[in-house]
């Protein structure tokens, strides 16, 4: 027999349970809710830091003692090069050396440019991929080709893939953020994180870099009268979307009224930098004007994988001030690295200290190498030109294994020594390292059965734990 207060008080419970699992249900709903990853994995969450012009491999983490040996001179002819870089390479040319000294550091002797010495104290978490090869030696193709696996414009983005596989753990905030230069657009505007051919859903949201990342945080409108304005405007969109079948960008349209509903008590938190102390600040290089604007985004990425985004885009370099340097580069290359060199350190140091690195993925990308050569034989202040062999990517954090290095370029830094690395074995070695099987993770598009890595990519399991 049970009693009746037993009775109410199972009664209760089994109803509290009813009703748990209802909102619960209601939380966790949309094409953004927490999916199961395919693979066992550390990282739950990914910053990817992408500079865009084409960072000078040899100038920051490939030491070339043949650029000291042949500075000023005529370099030997690049073997298995096609294209623009074998014209180059054969024509009248002279080498220019490293911007700045080389010195090795940390328990695995990696030698790192002296233009980056934060970095260069963290180079035991870090692990390496040389020579990396995109196909193609211009800017818009190879910017496509490293964000979105394609190089034409309408693919969509690694981080779209990314929450499109595993949704995000905030339904407070965007599942994927991109953070913008101050100075502009990037190559390819939003198309680079963009959804593709993926449901809206999983587009990146842009926030400015500044004081004010989003606007319009504090509307006059109460909550409670917003919340009667939201009903009506989804009800309203809903009979739409009932009438039609391709809605996927209207049903985006409608959860994102409902995200921006949710941020306005979420967001102001998250990008209030005042609760951070000076300490940590410093820490990213924020007392310094040169490094502060990278310091800041470099900061709130730290605290948005702290609170659950999924993916975070962190864009460096636009219009004059991009990695380009064709010419000037003994000028222009310093800027560059200051600007990058403590922030990103800082980066990995907070998210050590705070246990959080375990769990972030943490990617560094530009859409190409540089050249070791310049052909421009009359101007006094030589820069280098396109490479698209030669890219040098690191990774750092869960997953990958501290101090690793894979590929290596040839004695000149033009392209890879022996096999090539293509840029389609990067994304799938990021995807694993988020729990994501590649040949899994497939959209159905056009007939077609769609991935990240088009034919496929090696997973490179020799920068992995």
């Amino acid at each position: 027999m049970v009693s009746r207060r037993n009775l109410l008080f199972q009664s209760y419970l089994g109803l509290g349970g009813l009703a748990l699992t209802d909102l619960l249900a209601a939380e966790n709903d949309g094409p953004l809710a927490p999916k199961p990853p395919h693979l066992k994995a550390k990282a739950k969450s990914c910053i990817f830091v992408f500079l865009e012009g084409g960072v000078a491999q040899m100038d920051t983490f490939e030491y070339k003692p043949a650029l000291i040996k042949y500075a000023g001179k005529q370099m030997p002819t690049a073997d298995r090069t096609v294209g623009e870089i074998a014209t180059f390479s054969a024509a009248p040319n002279r080498v220019i050396p490293p911007v700045a000294s080389f010195k090795q550091y940390g328990e695995s002797g990696r030698w790192i440019s002296g233009l980056l010495p934060h970095l260069a104290t963290t180079v035991d978490d870090i692990a390496f991929i040389h020579g990396v090869k995109v196909d193609n030696n211009n800017h818009g193709p190879a910017v496509y080709h490293t964000l979105t696996g394609n190089m034409l414009p309408g693919s969509a983005s690694v981080g779209s893939w990314v929450t499109y596989g595993l949704g995000s753990e905030n339904r407070d905030l965007p599942g994927f953020i991109v953070m913008g230069d101050r100075r502009g657009a990037t190559i390819g505007g939003a198309s680079v994180w963009g959804n593709g051919y993926l449901p809206a859903a999983y587009q990146g949201t842009l926030f400015r870099n500044g004081n004010t990342p989003i606007v319009d945080l504090n509307p006059k409108l109460s909550l409670a009268e917003q919340r009667r304005e939201l009903d009506l405007l989804r009800w309203v969109n809903e009979q739409h979307a009932s009438e039609r079948t391709a809605t996927s960008e209207l049903e985006a349209r409608i959860a994102s009224y409902e995200l921006a509903f949710r941020m306005q008590a979420k967001a102001p938190e998250l990008v209030d930098l005042k609760q951070e102390s000076d300490a940590t600040k410093a820490l990213y290089g924020m007392n310094d004007p040169v490094s502060e604007p990278f310091g800041r985004q470099c900061l709130l990425a730290r605290r948005m994988v702290e609170r659950g985004v999924r993916f975070v885009k962190l864009l460096h370099g636009a219009g004059g001030d991009r990695w380009d340097d064709h010419g000037n580069i003994g000028e222009r290359i310093p800027i560059h690295c200051k600007e990058v060199d403590q922030p990103v350190a800082g980066l990995l140091k907070d998210l050590k200290s705070r246990g959080l690195l375990d769990s972030t993925l943490v990617v560094w990308a530009s859409e190409m190498g540089r050249t070791p050569f310049d052909n421009n034989l009359t101007t006094d202040k030589p820069g280098r030109d396109h490479n698209q062999y030669g890219l040098c990517v690191w990774m750092a954090g869960g997953g990958i294994k501290p101090g690793a290095t894979f590929g290596e370029t040839d004695e000149f830094s033009v392209r890879a020594a022996a096999e090539e690395v293509p840029v389609r074995d990067v994304h799938a070695t990021i995807l694993h390292a988020l729990g994501l099987d590649q040949n899994r993770l497939t959209y159905l598009h056009a007939g077609r059965y769609k991935k990240l890595t088009d034919i496929g990519g090696r997973v490179i399991r020799e920068v992995l734990a």
